[in-house]
């Protein structure tokens, strides 16, 4: 969330941050809550200092007719403080509604059109026939299954068969061996149900409550996304400075319930309720989170040029980044079956935003004043759209699929999906 002091000294910046995400913020009801709110502050304190000067004048006198007093004042204060409790946790709600900040790096925009190409990499394959979607090539290979999907649990679900399941196993062993060997992250194994706090410790509560399924009469939700566990690691801890930043990398199914997405790329393996992605995720300091933000795409790049995948990295523009952001890039892989870039990966830096909400601190120096820490987390990357990818780009007119050759080895290393 953003601090209330930030909201006080410069409410025009935070209106303007919103109207340009697109966000509605109640910065008005905001800035009158906090003012009654310390205006009770105010009125209870200004009663326990009358308080105090009549306990000790009591103490001298013996005042009988001062106890009556004090005891009044003894209730008012209570009542004065009660009313400034129920408005703190009114504004508090209400911080809670309020977008962050951008970066000024990020463009202006209002909708995925003004998202600028900050970059791209490789050459688009080309064939010498009509490529096929991964859809059509994965039903037809027998190693992907929607129709007992649907029937079993519903649209938006899927099976891997065969080698599609063991080319989504390959993928993710490759994904960890590379971010942990090569790249420090600490690999973790994490719960998929998480209680309320942690889902507004990331940001997903209260905003995006119907993105995520509940369980029944249980303060338990499936993960969105498993950033979700993994930042929520340090919540409620004060690190030390020097032990940053810390860097977690982790395997996980997600689901969501694609709220608002309804007719949107209802079609093959794409827009899923259910999902898997390796994620990397990182807790540092203020001054180094946008340095670690672009190590943490790179890291993300890395498994994509192995992969030989052609991509591009788009810089999310204001009205098409998020509500917690701050700033975010989105890596798309070209699928030519479908023809279009399919994104594998969104790379978030949330500035305090998040730490804020999950009271993750650090303290810079031994002896200093703990500070808020800085979050960051990208998918390195996505199961699904990078397994559309690779069927699509690396298809055969006889209609099998060539093995990456970095994934040969996870796949025992056979040469062609299909082929058996």
């Amino acid at each position: 969330m953003l601090p209330l002091e930030l909201i006080r000294r410069d409410p025009e910046r935070v209106r303007r941050a919103a109207e340009l995400k697109g966000e509605p913020a109640p910065v008005d009801e905001i800035l009158k809550l906090d003012e009654g709110w310390r205006a009770q502050l105010h009125k209870a304190e200004t009663i326990k200092a009358e308080q105090n000067r009549l306990s000790k004048e009591f103490a001298k006198t013996r005042d009988e007719s001062l106890k009556e007093k004090l005891r009044q004042m003894s209730d008012e204060a209570k009542i004065a403080l009660e009313m400034a409790d129920s408005v703190k946790h009114e504004l508090d709600q209400l911080l809670l509604q309020v977008p962050n900040l951008f970066d000024e790096s990020v463009p202006i925009g209002e909708s995925e059109a003004d998202n600028v190409v900050a970059r791209e990499w490789g050459n688009k394959p080309e064939f010498g026939f009509t490529p096929q979607t991964h859809y059509d090539l994965g039903e037809a290979l027998g190693i992907m299954d929607f129709e007992r999907a649907a029937r079993v649990t519903g649209s938006r679900f899927a099976f891997l068969l065969g080698d599609g399941a063991r080319l989504e196993r390959a993928l993710v062993q490759f994904m960890l061996d590379v971010h942990t060997h090569e790249h420090g992250y600490t690999e973790v194994w994490a719960p998929m149900l998480v209680n309320s706090a942690s889902m507004v410790g990331t940001a997903n509560l209260p905003k995006f409550a119907d993105m995520a399924f509940k369980v029944e009469d249980k303060d338990l939700w499936l993960i969105p996304t498993v950033e979700v566990p993994v930042t929520n690691f340090h919540r409620d801890e004060i690190l030390e400075g020097d032990r940053l930043p810390m860097k977690y990398v982790a395997y996980a199914p997600s689901w969501r319930t694609e709220a608002g997405a309804a007719g949107k790329d209802t079609r093959g393996f794409i827009r899923m309720h259910q999902f898997s992605k390796v994620e990397l995720v990182k807790v540092t300091t203020a001054e180094t989170s946008m340095e670690e933000f672009e190590k943490l795409v790179a890291d993300a790049e890395v498994i994509l040029q192995r992969l030989g995948l052609s991509y591009h990295v788009l810089s999310m523009c204001t009205g098409d980044m998020g509500f917690a952001q701050y700033k975010k890039y989105d890596l798309e892989a070209w699928s030519p079956g479908v023809d279009r870039y399919l994104e594998v990966s969104s790379c978030s830096v949330f500035n305090d935003f998040q730490a804020m909400r999950a009271n993750i601190r650090y303290r810079p120096a031994k002896g200093a004043p703990p500070k808020f820490a800085h979050t960051i987390n990208g998918s390195g990357l996505a199961l699904p759209r990078t397994i559309d990818a690779i069927m699509e780009t690396y298809q055969r007119s006889d209609g099998l699929i060539s093995v990456p050759e970095v994934l040969k080895p996870y796949m025992g290393g056979i040469e062609l999906i299909g082929a058996r």
